[in-house]
């Protein structure tokens, strides 16, 4: 690897490891820098999860630390999303996933309208719930997010804040905890299964890694001590530049790539 490449991948790392740990979204950045860099889709898809194993190791020890995470909950709901993230992976190993990436476009912006128009519940939780045990309509849900957690991942992240907060009662910060804690115990089984079908590139996802557990360290603290609110508009900001770029509007990759040529 050149110095130019291990830059760019540590600084790409950084950006999605602050953006994955507050909202969700970032692999837009790292599967398109990973693409640019001359791997193909699916290696970059399974290479991404190197980061996103790592990131998600910081931002559960960060959260752990900081004494928001439930984790009694969080392991229940941990279940039937790495079953599902097993299914997801598999399918994802030669699939197409343009059609796919629209359909979560037009999700996201309806959970955009949500977000920006019934604020308390996404914000502050449901502490008419928030005690009580989970649902089982909510352990077929995140085996539902796990089949997409495991094919695609970009994205994930605002399913699994709606489900959590709607679903397990908790806020936007506990949410997070949550989110990220999940995703770092079904990762590894999705590596796995990308590992076995030779689509991961160890140097670039190790190097990539570096920068994305910093952001994930930086963020973790940041969502704890700036609040809800601000969680909340990180969330509205990345949806909209994640929706804008799968309907077309932009060309993530090539705004990178015009960006290095400078």
């Amino acid at each position: 690897m050149e110095w130019t490449e291990i830059a760019v991948l540590i600084t790409a790392g950084l950006l999605v490891g602050f953006i994955n740990t507050l909202a969700g979204g970032g692999s837009i950045v790292s599967l398109s820098v990973l693409m640019l860099l001359g791997l193909p889709a699916p290696v970059a898809n399974g290479t991404n999860r190197i980061a996103i194993a790592l990131q998600t190791l910081a931002g559960t020890a960060s959260f752990k630390q900081q004494k928001v995470l439930p984790v009694k909950k969080a392991l229940l709901l941990a279940i039937p999303t790495t079953l599902g993230s097993l299914i997801g992976a598999w399918v994802a190993v030669d699939i197409n996933e343009d059609i796919l990436e629209k359909a979560i476009g037009v999700i996201m912006l309806v959970m955009l309208v949500f977000i920006l128009y019934n604020p308390k519940k996404l914000l502050y939780g449901r502490a008419d719930i928030v005690g009580k045990p989970l649902n089982w309509k909510i352990y077929i849900l995140f085996f539902f997010i796990g089949i997409y957690a495991g094919f695609l991942h970009m994205g994930v992240g605002y399913f699994f804040i709606i489900a959590i907060v709607l679903g397990a009662g908790f806020d936007l910060v506990k949410a997070n905890a949550v989110k990220v804690f999940i995703i770092l115990l079904y990762t590894p089984f999705t590596i796995l299964v990308f590992l076995f079908n030779g689509q991961i590139n160890w140097m670039y996802g190790l190097t990539l890694a570096i920068g994305s557990v910093a952001g994930a360290l930086i963020s973790s603290r940041l969502a704890v001590k700036k609040g809800v609110i601000f969680v909340k508009w990180v969330i509205v900001v990345v949806i909209l530049f994640t929706a804008g770029s799968m309907f077309g509007l932009y060309d993530f990759k090539e705004l990178f790539s015009s960006f290095l040529i400078k």
